[in-house]
Formats: structure tokens, sequence, C-alpha cells
């Protein structure tokens, strides 16, 4: 009987303590935004851009309100010509900071260069008619309005003339500004 009793104590005694020692670990506190940052531009630095975007995807987790991991991301991947990913990233920051003018930069940017593409590869299909020829028009239009550069000219470069409603400007002297961003490739 007693024999019982110190087995039943000894096994009881035996389960609580393996109890204990599953308990999980305390979880490590996530890395400074600052060190998250230096350690993804170590990596551009280094050619591993999918080693940095990792790094600042996890920094995206560890601190969920602070734009500054999707903004680098938005420009790792437009550097990247991923354009989607881009525009992706880009809205993530213009949700946590709808001032950042940057943001808007590179989704409006990456946007501008999917489209291009679009209408690029529809027009060497022959699919480039009707009315998303005519909205693409009205499109242009309004870039050019918006940006404030001149509108296309009335020739295209195989000299065919241009359809109704696209006009040419008048040639104008265009000041020599020197570039220095993420966007000079765009001229």
């Amino acid at each position: 009987m007693i024999k019982k009793r110190v087995l039943t104590s000894i096994l009881s005694i035996a389960v609580l303590a393996g109890c204990a020692s599953t308990a999980p670990a305390p979880a490590s506190k996530p890395a400074p935004m600052a060190t998250a940052m230096a350690d993804a531009d170590a990596a551009v630095k280094a050619g591993r851009t999918d080693q940095a975007y990792t790094i600042l995807k996890a920094a995206t987790v560890a601190h969920p309100t602070d734009k500054s991991p999707w903004l680098r991301m938005s420009q790792l991947r437009f550097d990247d010509k991923q354009y989607g990913e881009a525009i992706v990233a880009g809205l993530q920051a213009i949700e946590r900071d709808p001032d950042d003018m940057l943001a808007y930069s590179l989704v409006a940017a990456s946007g501008l260069r999917v489209s291009s593409k679009a209408l690029n590869d529809l027009t060497q299909k022959n699919g480039f008619t009707g009315s998303v020829r005519s909205e693409a028009q009205d499109l242009a239009t309004l870039l050019h309005t918006k940006l404030g550069g001149p509108i296309v000219s009335a020739r295209r470069s195989d000299d065919k003339p241009r359809p109704a409603g696209i006009r040419a400007a008048a040639p104008a002297a265009v000041p020599a500004i020197k570039c220095s961003g993420p966007f000079c490739g765009l001229n």
C-alpha cells in the first residue's frame, strides 16, 4: 500500500515537473526599426535585394504602424521593375501616412509603367481600337494637363497622322535639370 502511494507521488511529481519544463520561452523583442532598415540597406548594397525584402517584410510584422519598411519595399520593387508589388507596398505606406508624397509618386509611376506596357502590348496585337483607344487618349491628355508637359507630336514614329483629338504642341525649350532620385529613368 505504501509502495502504491510513493509510486503515485513520484509519478505526480514527474508529470508536474514535465509540464513546468515545457512552458513557452518568453518572446524576444523585435529588432528596432533603425536596425531593420540598416540591415536591409546593407543587403541591398551587397546585391541581395530578396534578403532585404525579407528583412523589411519581417519589420512590417514587428512594427505594423510604421510606413518605413513599406516605403522601402515599394522602392525596391520599383527598382527591380516589379511594378505590381511596388504599387501594393506603396499603397500600404500611404495607408499609414496619407501625406507621404514619395509613396504616391512610387504608386503613380509604377501604375504608369504597368499601363504603358499593357498599351504597348495591346498596340502590337492590333487590339488598340474603339473605346479603349479613346479612353487612353483622354487619359494621355489628362496626364499632360496635370503634369504640365507638352502634348505628344502630331506624327507617330511611323509617320502616320494622329487621330482627331490629339494635337501637336509647339516645340518648347526644356530647361536642363539634373535628376537625382528614384524617378530619373522615367524621362
